[in-house]
C-alpha cells in the first residue's frame, strides 16, 4: 500500500506561498517510489491546486488521512494533529520563546518533529534551507530600501526605479533590471554626496552567497575591511563603482583575552569570550547586510548603544540602511524588535529616542527585517528548496517512528534533525525541556 504523504497549505502569514515539494518533484517522487502524495488546498501557493493534480497529486480540504506531513513554517497549535510526524522550519532549537507553546503541543499531542534547520551534514553544513533566495531577495529590498531612503532625503539615485522583490515577475526580470540600475551606475554615477557608496556584507553562507550575486550586476570594487577605514579619507574614490566589504567572523569579533587567536570554532560554541570589532566600521558604511548565524551567547553586530554614541557624535551619518536578513529579534541586530512582513517591510529606528516608525519617513536608520524573504521569489526559492529535500523524502516518509530513537532509521543528518520522536524530546534536544514547561522548573 502506497505511503500518503500531506503537504500543508501554509496559514501562518498571508504572503507566504513556498512550498516544499513542487508538482514536478512530487511526480518524480511518486513514479520512483511507492509513495501517493495529497496536498492540502490553497487559493494563496505559489503553484496552482491544478499544477499538482496534472502531476498526479490528490487534492484534499485537510490532512487526516496522512501520517507524515511536510510544511515550511511554523503551525499555528490547533492545527497540529495527534500522532503525526511534521517536517517544518520550527524555529525552536535555539530555545524561541515564542515558538515554546508549538514544541509543547508537539509532545502532548504524541506528534513527531522534524527541523529542516538541524538536517545538517557531519561537518555542521546545513542541507536544506532557503537562505541563499533569502539572500537574493533580502538585497533586492535592501537597495530597493535605500532607494526610497535616499529620495526621502531629496537625493536621486537609480535605485529608485528598483522594486521590492515580490513585485517582480520572477527573479530573471528582478535580474534585468538591476542590471539595466548598475550599467545606469557605471555610465553617470550617483551623487558625489553618497559616494563612495559602501555595501558591507557580514557572513559567508548561503545568504552571503545571494547577497553577492545581487551586488555582482553592478559595477563593484571589493574592497578589505582595513581599506574601508580609510578610503573615504584618501579621497581615492570613483562615484561609478560601489565598493562592496565582505566581512568574515574574524572580521566581527575577537577574543576577549588581549593575545588570544580567533579560533572559529571556539567563537560558535564559546562566542560569550569574545567581543565586537565590527562596529569601528559602521560608520564608514552606507548598507549593512546581516547574514550571519547568531546565539545569545555571541556578541551582537550593531547594538543599541553602538548606534546612539554614533548619531549623537555624527548629525548624519553615513549609514542609511540595515538589511537584517539574519532577522533574530534583539539579536544579532539589537535594534531589530521583531521581523517585518511583506506588506510592511521597513521601519526607521531612531537610535536617539530608541523608538521604530514603520515606513520610510523619520530620523533614523532604514531596517529591513522580513523574515519569509524567500517567499518573496516563491517559484524559483520552491523549485530550489525541493530539488535540496528530493534524497531525504523517502525515508522520511518510511520511517517508522514507533521505534526507540536509537533504533529509529534514517540517514545521519535526518536522524539528528528530529527534536521530538513520538511526543519525546530526543537526546540532543533534551534541553529545549524547561524552555517548553517553565512551569514545572
Amino acid at each position: 500500500m502506497n505511503r500518503r504523504i500531506g503537504i500543508r497549505k501554509e496559514t501562518k502569514s498571508a504572503r507566504e506561498c513556498r512550498t516544499p515539494i513542487t508538482p514536478y518533484f512530487a511526480e518524480k517522487l511518486m513514479r520512483q517510489n511507492d509513495l501517493y502524495f495529497v496536498i492540502q488546498r490553497s487559493d494563496k501557493r505559489v503553484f496552482m491546486d491544478v499544477e499538482y493534480e496534472h502531476c498526479g497529486v490528490e487534492l484534499a480540504d485537510n490532512l487526516h488521512n496522512c501520517d507524515v506531513i511536510f510544511g515550511i513554517k511554523e503551525i499555528p497549535t490547533h492545527e497540529i494533529e495527534p500522532d503525526k510526524t511534521y517536517i517544518i522550519f520550527s524555529h525552536t532549537h535555539k530555545e524561541q520563546p515564542y515558538n515554546m507553546p508549538m514544541l509543547r503541543t508537539f509532545i502532548e499531542r504524541r506528534c513527531t518533529l522534524i527541523d529542516y534547520e538541524c538536517i545538517r551534514d557531519e561537518r555542521g553544513h546545513r542541507l536544506v534551507a532557503f537562505g541563499y533566495y533569502a539572500g537574493l531577495a533580502g538585497m533586492i529590498n535592501t537597495l530597493w530600501a535605500l532607494g526610497e531612503r535616499y529620495k526621502r532625503q531629496g537625493i536621486a539615485t537609480p535605485f529608485t526605479q528598483l522594486q521590492q522583490a515580490f513585485r517582480y515577475k520572477s527573479l530573471i526580470a528582478a535580474r534585468r533590471e538591476l542590471r539595466a540600475i548598475g550599467e545606469a551606475i557605471a555610465l553617470r554615477g550617483i551623487p558625489e554626496e553618497i559616494a563612495p557608496l559602501t555595501v558591507g556584507i557580514v557572513g559567508r553562507g548561503r545568504v552571503s552567497k545571494g547577497a553577492q550575486e545581487i551586488m555582482n550586476l553592478f559595477p563593484i570594487q571589493d574592497i578589505s575591511p582595513v581599506d574601508l577605514l580609510k578610503i573615504e579619507k584618501s579621497g581615492n574614490f570613483s562615484n561609478k563603482i560601489i565598493y562592496r566589504v565582505l566581512f568574515a567572523e574574524s572580521d566581527i569579533a575577537a577574543p576577549s583575552l588581549p593575545g588570544r587567536p580567533f579560533v572559529l570554532k571556539e567563537y560558535y560554541k564559546a562566542g560569550q569570550t569574545y567581543r565586537n570589532i565590527f562596529e569601528r566600521y559602521v560608520e564608514y558604511l552606507s548598507v549593512v547586510v546581516n547574514g550571519i548565524f547568531w546565539h545569545e551567547k555571541m556578541p551582537r553586530l550593531i547594538t543599541s548603544d553602538y548606534l546612539e554614541q554614533l548619531f549623537r557624535s555624527i548629525p548624519h551619518p553615513k549609514l542609511t540602511v540595515v538589511g537584517d536578513i539574519t532577522c533574530d529579534p534583539c539579536g544579532s541586530i539589537e535594534f531589530t524588535h521583531r521581523a517585518t512582513d511583506v506588506e510592511h517591510p521597513i521601519f526607521i529606528y531612531n537610535p536617539l529616542t530608541r523608538l521604530p516608525v514603520i515606513g520610510f519617513d523619520g530620523e533614523g536608520i532604514a531596517v529591513m527585517a522580513v523574515d519569509i524573504l524567500p517567499s518573496e521569489l516563491p517559484r524559483d526559492a520552491s523549485n530550489s528548496f525541493s530539488e535540496l529535500l528530493e534524497e531525504f523524502v523517502v525515508p522520511i516518509a518510511i520511517a517508522d517512528y514507533t521505534k526507540p530513537y536509537e533504533e529509529l532509521a534514517l540517514p545521519y543528518p535526518i536522524k539528528k534533525a528530529v527534536i521530538v520522536l513520538s511526543g519525546k524530546l530526543t537526546p540532543k534536544y533534551a534541553y529545549l525541556e524547561k524552555a517548553c514547561n517553565p512551569l514545572i522548573y
